[in-house]
């Protein structure tokens, strides 16, 4: 079997955790400096140790692309696996990546999907449902998903909630705009005929009650 010798290293200008790999005088490829750490000149390689090489710098790339995402805001495996084939990579090198990323803790499904729950019941409450399809759509598995809702308010507090924001800009209305204006951006959030109705004419009446208590207060004065 032909071999080639390692004629040079030299690390990229532009990334310098890459190595440039000379063969025989001439530039044959490029490695991350984590791959070629192991190769020194004057060392020869099999033509499988040059594909060997490469399949685990492809590999290397893959783990680090999908590192830089995370760096951004936690993802599920579904997200990672999305992510690395839209950028090409093969379906081994990717299952290698989702299984180094769990190894090392740094995907964890049952931890994404609380603080997704936790974050969404604080930031922008919607239903259980909505939340359970969302979940769903980054790929964690039904289990997961319930263990996840159990911590979650329920649907009538959580209307309740992404109700108090909307009634304020909603105050100057009249009940029949007031309704329709406020069950539709709770229907947009996914809650029930029933939570909707309850949660609009309980934020209708309490916007009264606070009205004629100022009124009250003013003609007191």
């Amino acid at each position: 079997m032909t071999e080639k010798r390692i004629t040079a290293l030299t690390v990229q200008k532009r990334n310098p955790d890459r190595v440039n790999v000379y063969l025989d005088g001439e530039f044959a490829f490029g490695l991350s400096r984590i791959v070629a750490a192991w190769l020194e000149q004057g060392r020869s390689l099999s033509q499988q140790e040059i594909e060997e090489l490469i399949q685990k710098d492809t590999s290397e790339v893959a783990f680090q692309k999908a590192i830089k995402l995370l760096d951004y805001r936690p993802r599920t495996g579904q997200e990672i696996r999305q992510k690395l084939q839209q950028k090409g990579f093969e379906p081994g090198q990717i299952n290698q990546v989702v299984e180094r990323l769990i190894a090392a803790h740094l995907i964890h499904d049952e931890k994404f999907a609380a603080a997704w729950v936790e974050s969404r019941n604080q930031f922008r409450p919607s239903s259980q449902r909505v939340l359970r399809y969302e979940l769903r759509s980054k790929g964690i598995d039904e289990e997961i998903i319930e263990e996840a809702l159990q911590s979650s308010e329920e649907d009538l507090e959580l209307a309740r909630r992404a109700a108090q924001k909307m009634v304020r800009r909603l105050s100057n209305l009249d009940w029949q705009e007031f309704r329709k204006k406020l069950s539709a951006f709770l229907a947009r959030r996914g809650f029930s005929y029933e939570t909707v109705t309850q949660v609009v004419k309980t934020s209708w009446d309490e916007l009264q009650s606070e009205a004629t208590i100022l009124e009250n207060e003013e003609f007191g004065k």
